[in-house]
Order: structure tokens, then sequence, then C-alpha cells
């Protein structure tokens, strides 16, 4: 078994369980005590786990979401930037994904392209895409009271009735080995199937998503665009070697 493949089995286990113990991380993954260790020393280190006694536990600043009313008051320029440069992407007559987020939720009042029609997970932005008289559509499932995103396996068979001409997505972190990630694996799922129904994604993050790590995967930072205000100086180029930028201030 590959590592990844175990790091993501240790991640799906501790995620149902809250606690694991190294035997039965063993059993799991028909691997050594020895490499069992190795792996939890490594991602603890990368903060996606705590090492315990006999164990591990799952990081609670990983699995944390903060909700959107505390989402909407951080960063705001900076979203703003981003906002603007998601939306000029956006043509004449396409069919488009817009994520639950605050980020996504920014570029609304942007959107001048005629004749779109908009899928979004997310109960904000279908109001605010009735609002500007743009057709819209809102999956049905699971409402996350605290971010008002729709999720779940409801969720992703609506989804599954539709084809995007593009996508675009927020993210809680922007990892060059890890990729974008975000707290909530049934939220990465709904994120990721947008993706794989998507001709173009576009991923949009500020600049403090970037160098941290969420619980739950979504994908490499090459499958997708990111938008951003400004790539920071220390990640940049490690962050273009792995992936297309648009930025607002370059």
């Amino acid at each position: 078994m590959l590592t990844e493949e175990r790091y993501a089995l240790i991640l799906q286990r501790l995620q149902e369980r809250g606690t694991v113990k190294i035997q039965e991380l063993i059993e799991l993954l028909g691997a050594s005590e020895s490499t069992v260790r190795r792996d939890l020393i490594d991602l603890e280190a990368r903060g996606l786990l705590r090492r315990v006694h006999g164990g591990a536990t799952l990081s609670p600043q990983r699995s944390l979401e903060p909700g959107m009313e505390e989402k909407s008051s951080t960063n705001v320029q900076q979203k703003n930037v981003i906002a603007r440069l998601a939306a000029a992407k956006v043509q004449h007559g396409e069919c488009i994904y817009l994520d639950a987020g605050t980020t996504t939720l920014a570029m609304i009042p942007y959107i001048e392209a005629r004749g779109i029609t908009v899928v979004t997970n997310g109960l904000s932005h279908v109001e605010a895409l009735v609002g500007k008289q743009i057709r819209s559509y809102l999956l049905g499932g699971m409402m996350k009271s605290h971010t008002k995103a729709v999720i779940g396996s409801i969720a992703l068979q609506n989804m599954d009735n539709f084809r995007f001409d593009k996508c675009f997505l927020g993210t809680n972190g922007v990892d060059t080995e890890m990729g974008f990630t975000t707290p909530d694996p049934e939220e990465a799922m709904v994120k990721r199937r947008a993706h794989q129904l998507s001709a173009e994604t576009y991923v949009l993050a500020d600049g403090s998503k970037f160098g941290r790590v969420s619980f739950a995967k979504l994908f490499d930072l090459a499958e997708a665009t990111l938008i951003t205000e400004a790539v920071p100086s220390q990640m940049r180029a490690s962050i273009l070697h792995k992936t297309q930028v648009m930025e607002g201030e370059r």
C-alpha cells in the first residue's frame, strides 16, 4: 500500500471515531508497527492529527470550520479583489457551479454575463442570484446550519444531473504538497464532484489560506486555476510551479 493511501485510511478512521489505537491501524493497514508510528509522526508534523499514548486523536483545529458570519467579516477587501477576477471569467450563456462560501458569494454582484445558468449548494448564494434575476438551481440535501451549505449523498445525486462549463470553489487551505483542503469530508466530496463535472475549475483563496492544511483533501493544485489577490512571496515559486494562478495585484 502506498504511503498516501495509508495516510488517507488513517485520517478516514480518525474522522469516523475521533481516536484510534496503533494496533487498530496495524490491522487496518496491514503494516508493521514501525511503519504506522512513522506515519503518525509525519501526519502530526503536518498538523493533521495529535499523537497520544498508544495511538492518535484528531487534531481539533483541522476539523473545525468558522461559520458564515465569521468568514464574512474577515479579509473583505481581498475577497472582493478575488471575486471581481473570478466573475470576469463567466461568459455569456455558460452553465456554472458556485460553491457555498463567502468569496464565491462575493462574486455574484460582479457577474455581468447574460443568459447564464448557475447551480449552487449555497443558500445565501441562490438568494443573491435570484435577486439578480439569474436562472439558478439549489442542490437538495442536508443543510449545514453554520455555513448554509448543502452537503451529503442527496446533494451528490442532484449534482449528477448537471454538467458545467466552469465551477468556482472555495477552500480553507492551499498547500503545495497536500493541495486544496477543507475541514468537512462531506463538503469536500461535493466540491470534488463539481470539479469532476466541470470543463474548467477555479479555486478562490485569499492570502490567509496559503500554507494551511485542513482535514479533507479536495484535489491537487495542478487540477485547477487558483484565483487570489496575491501569492505570498515565500511560497510564490513553489505555487507557480504547481498550478496556474490569477492574481489581482499583478
